[in-house]
């Protein structure tokens, strides 16, 4: 495949560019932030590099599309794509970052911080021994790049871990790996929950009230997209104790609407979707190493599957 014309559509374009013309590449480049993109623009370029997809643009001339992003949802999920576009994703510290974000509200759950914190506010000593992360078990939903890693630290540090796929293929670091037919019944006695999963028909309102009803006091975490929660049925299971916490980085509708109850409760932890941040060395780099295998014919670990949608 030969590329040509590349254009870089992103928050964080000036950036990029910066780091892309130091390389000193044989292309031509043009940059623009989303709000600036447009179709004369898109109809210049062979490839497209960007976080997301205007709606009411052709993208079927384009030769290359690249994701900054790991999700690829912005681009596939009720959209048609043309399978002639090579569609690529940006592999890069997503799954440390997410394994650490989770980590860290594990944690905080099994040495009890807020128990101890709300004693300090009352001037209360009341010992209790926290428990050993081995004692508990955690059931991860998506058992990608993303959910391996996490699955591979928290086995590491002795958790049981199961995982939920659509194939239930057995993967290194899983204790198990189970089918979106057969994991229910393991949910009972699982601590955690961490949902990593891509959306797509399949997975959109997965997390529902049929779900939560199996779930039995269960921490809670979404590092995938909001949109494979029912937050009604969430809500629901917080008020029945179902879910003893929940910590949510994303949502249907992002920012979140001041209106939302979710920001009322005590027990659910709301952060603006900063679990698995692109920065601009990491988009660069992968996109770089991408550029490289399309030209020399090379095999692509980042290939999407558009008709799976991930």
């Amino acid at each position: 495949m030969e590329i040509n014309n590349i254009l870089v559509v992103s928050p964080m374009f000036k950036q990029l560019q910066q780091l892309i013309e130091a390389e000193k590449l044989q292309k031509q480049f043009r940059y623009s932030s989303e709000q600036d993109f447009n179709k004369e623009a898109l109809a210049w370029a062979d490839a497209l590099v960007a976080f997301n997809l205007k709606d009411n643009f052709d993208y079927s001339h384009v030769k290359w599309v690249h994701s900054l992003g790991a999700g690829v949802d912005r681009f596939l999920y009720q959209k048609k794509w043309d399978e002639n576009v090579l569609l690529t994703r940006t592999i890069c510290s997503f799954g440390q970052r997410i394994a650490q974000y989770c980590l860290s509200y594990i944690l905080k759950d099994i040495q009890l911080h807020d128990t101890f914190h709300k004693n300090q506010l009352q001037k209360r000593w009341e010992p209790k021994t926290p428990k050993l992360l081995q004692e508990h078990k955690v059931m991860i939903f998506g058992t990608g790049e993303i959910g391996q890693t996490v699955a591979k630290i928290f086995s590491e540090l002795g958790m049981t871990v199961y995982g939920v796929s659509l194939s239930g293929a057995q993967k290194v670091s899983f204790h198990e790996v189970l089918t979106m037919e057969n994991f229910h019944s393991h949910l009972s006695d699982v601590n955690y929950i961490i949902n990593t999963m891509p959306l797509t028909e399949k997975t959109s309102g997965f997390f529902n009230e049929d779900f939560f009803k199996c779930v039995h006091e269960a921490g809670f975490i979404n590092v995938g997209r909001g949109a494979s929660v029912n937050e009604r049925a969430l809500l629901e299971a917080i008020g029945q104790k179902r879910i003893k916490f929940a910590v949510l980085d994303v949502f249907s509708v992002e920012p979140l609407s001041i209106e939302s109850l979710l920001w009322e409760q005590d027990n659910v932890y709301i952060t603006p979707h900063i679990s698995a941040v692109t920065t601009p060395e990491e988009g660069f780099a992968c996109f770089i190493q991408t550029l490289n295998n399309i030209e020399n014919n090379l095999p692509l670990n980042n290939q999407v599957d558009v008709k799976k949608g991930y």
